[in-house]
């Protein structure tokens, strides 16, 4: 059933942000209490990623064109499925995949990126919202060392990534956005931080919006 806290016209809502700020636990809990079909990305399918991490200069490529391909192999495979059609909630925009692009690979390496992303055939859907969830780089950093499951992962790196996302979000009018600073929020364990930010949603049409609330954990 659908929760009628989210208007009709929010029938795909795309959840973003950097590594460690909790898009993919947020994406869950906002797919399941709105009865939302529920996409995530493939990462544990990466079989680059681990080596990525204790050489990112060598296996940038490889891994960020694999991450490309499973993304679109997925949108396609939801569109062919018409589950665009109704309510969905992802944890992955497809245009941000050029962010970590951007990151990742030196200039050489970029140029062969874009050739296959300007020549892949591909019409990825347009979200209805974007939430883009944001934290400070260290408040990252305690995130991931909590959760233990992305080890490698350099303070530097985390903040060319964390700075890459506010540039790419600042310029992006494709969609609605939302832009939440997740500092003093548990939007995974909170329900209350939780309900306060499904009620702000409620209300979001157009344009872009701040979300910056005083709270306590």
């Amino acid at each position: 059933m659908i929760d009628t806290q989210i208007t009709p016209r929010q029938r795909f809502i795309a959840v973003e942000g950097p590594i460690g700020v909790g898009k993919s636990a947020f994406a869950q809990k906002l797919a399941h209490t709105l009865g939302y079909q529920l996409v995530l990305e493939n990462k544990e399918g990466n079989p680059f990623l681990q080596r990525f991490y204790a050489d990112p200069k060598t296996m940038a490529l490889q891994t960020q064109l694999f991450f490309l391909f499973e993304r679109i192999r997925q949108l396609q495979g939801l569109q062919q499925n018409d589950l665009f059609q109704g309510y969905t909630v992802s944890d992955f925009l497809i245009e941000r995949d050029q962010v970590f692009a951007q990151v990742v690979l030196d200039e050489d390496e970029l140029k062969i990126y874009q050739q296959v992303f300007e020549h892949l055939s591909f019409n990825a859907p347009t979200p209805d919202l974007v939430v883009v969830l944001q934290a400070p780089t260290e408040v990252l950093l305690e995130r991931i060392a909590k959760r233990g499951n992305e080890a490698g992962i350099s303070r530097g790196y985390l903040q060319k990534l964390n700075d890459a996302y506010t540039q790419f979000f600042h310029y992006y009018q494709s969609s609605p956005v939302l832009m939440v600073n997740t500092t003093d929020l548990d939007l995974a364990n909170n329900e209350e931080h939780f309900q306060q930010l499904l009620d702000y949603m409620h209300n979001i049409s157009s344009g872009r919006h701040y979300y910056n609330p005083n709270v306590a954990l």
